[in-house]
């Protein structure tokens, strides 16, 4: 999200420099649930729609992608344009918030990748609260959850890349680093070619930390129950079945 939080930088890198890995991610993590998935289901946060497309492949059933960014949705819709048209007509793309899309009991599956997060606890609890109105008694909830708290200082970078997109590399530097009662992730992208650095763009990203004791009471608060996930780097929560 760049400094104003919208995608605007990070879209034109996101696929070229971290689709393989969340598509192993969301294979590994949603993969499963998605083939036992019988009615719907809800992907939160949909992005460029790696993650869709894995849901999509691995499960038979309709998938609701909620993209409400702009620049992201525009790859999400790049994304779905290559795939087939029998799984294109089981994706209803949602261009609002997910507490604005209206969804009611329409999921037994709700998956958010790579979002929780970046939502100050005011709209977290808001989607918690639309993601429960979505999903059907027994449905599932499966979330990567936020760092549960802040790192004591900046957190050596990270490097994603380079790859080659004919004489150019593309690469980015994502740092970590508190920031009053946030943490920042910074994203620093840069487009060499030989020596030299064309561009250098920079988006920073807002995260809320939030232990797992306080995602346990707000999804209670909407009446999600805590259930043991199926991987140790997810969160999960079920809707009380009938």
């Amino acid at each position: 999200m760049g400094d104003t939080g919208s995608y605007a930088v990070s879209a034109e890198f996101y696929d070229l420099l971290q689709a393989e890995r969340d598509r192993r991610l969301a294979e590994r993590r949603f993969a499963g649930a998605a083939k036992r998935a019988r009615r719907s289901i809800l992907d939160v946060g949909a992005g460029t729609g790696i993650v869709t497309e894995v849901l999509l492949r691995t499960s038979s059933v309709p998938v609701h992608a909620v993209e409400p960014a702009p620049a992201m949705r525009a790859a999400l819709l790049s994304r779905l344009a290559r795939l087939g048209a029998d799984q294109r007509a089981r994706v209803t793309v949602h261009p609002e918030p997910l507490e604005a899309a209206g969804l009611t009991d329409v999921a037994d599956l709700a998956v958010a990748s790579n979002v929780i997060a970046c939502l100050n606890p005011a709209t977290r609890r808001a989607t918690w609260k639309a993601i429960a109105a979505a999903l059907q008694p027994g449905g599932l909830l499966l979330f990567d959850p936020p760092p549960d708290r802040l790192p004591d200082e900046t957190e050596p970078a990270i490097r994603l890349g380079p790859v080659r997109v004919g004489p150019d590399l593309y690469s980015a530097d994502l740092t970590r680093r508190p920031h009053q009662d946030l943490v920042q992730a910074v994203f620093t992208y840069r487009v060499e070619r030989g020596e030299q650095v064309l561009r250098e763009e920079r988006e920073t990203f807002d995260m809320w930390p939030a232990p797992a004791a306080l995602l346990s009471q707000e999804l209670r608060c909407v009446g999600l129950q805590t259930v043991r996930a199926p991987s140790a780097d997810l969160f999960a929560a079920r809707s009380p079945a009938l």
